[in-house]
Formats: structure tokens, C-alpha cells, sequence
């Protein structure tokens, strides 16, 4: 056990958590519009110091990994490399979708079922999703994919078991998956206080990650968009012909 400080912000949530041998010494979050770039150094520096007013030295920092916003992973991830570096600590870098369904497992209104499978689902573009499969102890059985969600997603394991939907992308599933083994649970966020469990294993086992060559887990490439309404300028190439120099 240690003292991790997690960082998430893969998604609209922007959450700081500090633990000790996996007990909450500070949280902070944030649901509303306010930019993570403007929010989290804020929380990261209450952390720090809450750690220093407790004499706790900070052992690591666990930071969400994606797959999720692009915006969100990269202020995260330079965040958590920033105080890696500052504090000379390792790097503990988690999947966004498993700790989306730790969030699931530590809900007291969830009841959890031996078969069942996990289900993460981040809201992507139009009716697409990033999705994986975990079991009950959050051992993946799917890896994290970006899929166009229709009626057959998912069948071959609904066939078998049941399997709980959750997350930001569940509602694209609601209408289109019909099967009596398929459930769904509202409200489950993603945040640093869900990675307790997970950052407390990987320090553990030593699964750090090169702090100076990590990198977002995007799953899908960036792609920059230009508004309708904005004009673009396409500034005209000089004629060049029959012109003497």
C-alpha cells in the first residue's frame, strides 16, 4: 500500500483523489463546464498540500489513460507527468473503461452477480462508443474498442449471460439491444476516487509506465473539425507565368 494521488479526466469529470493504504485523505470533483485546464492544477494543489499538512510523502500518481476525450487526456496526463517529475515518483497509468467499472462495483444500489460481465460505455461520435468487457473483478475479457452500436452488439455475450451496460454511451444501447440479459445502470461516472483499487494494485506489482514516453490511449486519431458557419481563407498562389526575374 501508499500514498497515490489519481488523476481523471478523460471524460466532462474532472477528479483529483489522494489515498493512503487505500483510504480517502482528499477528493475533490467536478461536474460542471468549467475547462479541466482551468480546474485541475487547482485540485492537484490542494492535494499536494493536504498531503504535506498530513507529513504524508506522495508514493505515485495514477492517471486515467483513455480511451475519452482527446483535450481531457492530454491535460491529465501532462498534469501527471508534471508532478512525476517534480516529485521524482513513478508514473501509474489505468484504462478509462475498467475504472468506469470500478465506479460500477464500489455503488452500494449495484448487486453484484457472479456470471455477470461489465460493460463500460464512453459516448464517442453519433452512434458510435468506446466499449470493453471486465468480469467482476475486473479482469478484462473484451479489450477497449470504438464500435457503431446496433442490434447485434454485444450478442454473442448476452447469449450466454448477462451482461450490465453503464457509462456516458449506455443510452445509444437502450433502444437496440433487446435482450432480457441485457441491464443498464444510470449515473455511473468515471473518477479518481474509483481508482483506488486499481492504482493500489499496480503500485503493488510495480506496473508503472516511462513517464518521459507515455501517451494517451485515444483508440481512435484526433480529428480536428471547422465550424459551418466559419469561413475558410485559401489565400490564392502567386501566377508565376511569363513573370521575368
Amino acid at each position: 500500500m501508499a500514498c497515490i494521488l489519481a488523476i481523471e479526466t478523460a471524460t466532462r469529470i474532472c477528479s483529483v483523489h489522494l489515498s493512503l493504504n487505500g483510504k480517502n485523505i482528499f477528493n475533490r470533483i467536478h461536474t460542471g463546464e468549467v475547462s479541466h485546464a482551468s480546474i485541475l492544477g487547482v485540485f492537484v494543489a490542494e492535494a499536494v498540500k493536504s498531503a504535506r499538512k498530513n507529513t504524508l510523502k506522495i508514493d505515485a500518481v495514477a492517471v486515467s489513460a483513455g480511451p475519452g476525450s482527446y483535450t481531457g487526456l492530454r491535460i491529465g496526463v501532462s498534469e501527471a507527468k508534471g508532478l512525476c517529475y517534480g516529485l521524482d515518483i513513478p508514473l501509474i497509468a489505468l484504462p478509462t473503461l475498467q475504472i468506469l467499472a470500478a465506479a460500477t462495483i464500489l455503488n452500494s444500489q449495484f448487486s453484484i452477480l457472479n456470471s455477470q460481465l461489465l460493460c463500460p460505455l464512453l459516448d464517442a461520435r453519433r452512434m458510435e462508443v468506446y466499449s470493453a468487457l471486465y468480469d467482476n473483478e475486473l479482469n478484462e475479457i473484451r479489450p477497449a474498442e470504438a464500435e457503431i452500436i446496433d442490434e447485434n452488439s454485444f450478442k454473442k455475450y448476452l447469449e450466454k449471460q448477462p451482461v450490465i451496460f453503464f457509462g456516458s454511451g449506455a443510452d445509444k444501447c437502450r433502444d437496440l439491444i433487446q435482450s432480457p440479459n441485457a441491464h443498464f445502470i444510470d449515473n455511473i461516472i468515471p473518477t479518481a476516487e474509483a481508482m483506488i483499487p486499481l492504482s493500489d494494485k499496480a503500485f503493488a506489482d510495480k506496473a508503472f509506465v516511462d513517464v518521459a514516453y507515455f501517451e494517451p490511449y485515444y483508440l481512435k486519431e484526433f480529428q480536428a473539425t471547422v465550424p459551418k458557419k466559419q469561413e475558410l481563407f485559401v489565400p490564392l498562389r502567386p501566377h508565376f507565368k511569363n513573370r521575368q526575374f
